[in-house]
This record gives C-alpha cells, structure tokens and sequence, in this order.
C-alpha cells in the first residue's frame, strides 16, 4: 500500500514536470535558427531574392522560409511564427522573377489538402559563412 502511494506521487510529479522540461514550438525553432546560422553572418536584409529553384526551399516551421543559394542562406521570418506550422505546404503565387516579400502565399494542410492561412513574410536577411582564415 505505501509502495503505491510512493509510486502514484512519483508518477503525479513526473507529470508536472514533463511539460516544463518540454521546448515549445517557437524554442524549437529558435533552436533550428541558431544550428542553421552558426558560423555564418547576417548580411544587407533585401525585400527580394533571386529566382528560386524549389527544391532549395525549405520551410521551418514556427520561424519561415529559407532558401539556399551557393554559400548563402537567406532567411525570410513569417510576420506571425505560429501561423506556420510543419504540416502546411506553401503554396507562393510570386509576381515576376523573384520571391518577394509582398508575393502572396497561402498555406494548405498537408494531410487534408484543405486552406489554412496565409502567410507574411519580413525581409529576406542573407547569412553567409564566415571564412575560419580571416
């Protein structure tokens, strides 16, 4: 009878404290942006980049886009982190050459196919690796 009480309270405080020893969804993210920029600098942010190749796109979710170009990674923060999340599929309607802040792009669900939301994106900041001779 003890040993369950024993038991059941430590099981109680495993509990309460699963949840804090827990990253949310933004600390994830945060997470991935400090691994993906480490050992690069952030460059001019410009409201535009070149034409994308699409399998250089990479969404993460909770931050934004990222686009990779040479040695260079130009990250595009959405306005609003918890309106993407890892299962919706950008959809980028762009307006000429390039992908461009003001291009609309909406965001559908990955298993249902179904709209949920639109997206907004900031300036694209270009973060370049940092020459370890120099």
């Amino acid at each position: 009878m003890i040993r369950t009480f024993v038991s059941g309270c430590a099981f109680a405080l495993a509990l309460i404290a699963a949840p804090a020893a827990a990253q949310s969804p933004q600390e994830r993210s945060d997470e991935k942006f400090a691994e993906l920029t480490e050992g690069r600098v952030a460059g001019e942010p410009q409201s535009c980049v070149p034409a994308l190749r699409g399998n250089r796109l990479q969404v993460v979710d909770y931050l934004g886009f990222i686009y990779e170009q040479g040695d260079t990674l130009w990250i595009s923060r959405v306005k609003n982190p918890r309106s993407l999340g890892w299962d919706d599929i950008p959809i980028i309607e762009r307006f000429g050459s390039q992908l461009c802040k003001q291009d609309v792009i909406r965001t559908v669900d990955r298993g249902s196919n179904f709209f949920t939301g639109v997206v907004f994106l900031e300036d694209f900041v270009p973060y370049t690796k940092v020459d370890a001779e120099g």
